[in-house]
């Protein structure tokens, strides 16, 4: 091959990008032998050497795309839920300047129409005074547990001031934002009867974390010796099914009591 002066010019350039590179990065990190065929690339085609990573693993690494959130109520109708155990929901849960409420008991509580399994959930309440409610997950729709709390862990919704509920279980584990009747919140930040709430429910790799009004509140596994041993010492023990399943309805419990949801939205994780 007929050596031309572009050649020994191209040559020189990857000698003098090859000892750069050497200089400066080999003593950060090495380099593996199949790297300085893109050097050299770079060095012929004119392209800096710094837009290369030092890694080829971390160039293969596409970014995580994030997942979109899906309105669970849009304010204006019950559509994506439905009475637990039935097809249909009842008129006393209704629509009301773009919340859903509670309007009247023996209504039932309403679960999703999708099951869901790590997720994060977001949606504001608020309960009428002396009131209770909750918030459970991973619910199984089968006639042999006749209720959503029978299989569904619940985040508590309640008036702390004045519901009877919030005395009683152990340090708090009833009150509002808590794993009912497991863990009491770490923090107090529920605001009262009356007024709007913001929670979070984030559920991932068997981890669960509550969130009110911007502060964690409680945070667990949600499988495993840590979670058995919360499970025996509260009044699920024995329970079959409790808390044992991965994947599952939102549920929203009817206890007799007015309730306001509204904002409600999810994001599969």
């Amino acid at each position: 091959m007929k050596t031309t002066p572009f050649r020994l010019a191209g040559l020189a350039v990857c000698v003098v990008a090859l000892t750069s590179f050497t200089l400066n990065y080999s003593s950060q990190s090495p380099v593996a032998v199949s790297n300085l065929g893109q050097y050299l690339w770079c060095a012929i085609n004119g392209v800096p050497v710094s837009q290369l990573t030092s890694s080829s693993d971390e160039a293969m690494q596409p970014e995580s795309p994030k997942a979109e959130w899906t309105t669970l109520f849009d304010g204006k109708s019950t559509k994506g839920w439905h009475t637990y155990l039935k097809q249909d929901i009842s008129p006393l849960w209704a629509v009301e300047d773009g919340a859903l409420v509670l309007t009247g008991k023996g209504a039932g509580d309403i679960v999703t129409d999708q099951e869901y399994g790590d997720f994060e959930l977001e949606l504001e309440w608020k309960i009428a005074e002396g009131g209770n409610s909750g918030i459970m997950y991973h619910v199984q729709e089968d006639p042999k547990f006749k209720a959503t709390y029978n299989t569904g862990p619940e985040m508590q919704v309640l008036d702390d001031e004045r519901h009877p509920d919030a005395k009683q279980g152990k340090d708090g584990n009833r009150t509002a934002g808590s794993l009912y009747d497991m863990l009491p919140p770490a923090k107090k930040a529920t605001k009262p009867a009356g007024q709007w709430n913001k929670v979070k429910l984030i559920i991932k790799n068997n981890k669960a974390e509550h969130w009110m009004n911007g502060v964690k509140t409680v945070e667990y596994p949600t499988s495993g010796p840590e979670w058995d041993k919360m499970v025996a010492g509260s009044k699920f023990k024995g329970w079959e099914g409790f808390g044992k399943y991965a994947k599952g309805r939102i549920a929203l419990q009817d206890h007799g009591d007015k309730v306001w949801f509204r904002n409600i939205r999810i994001r599969e994780l």
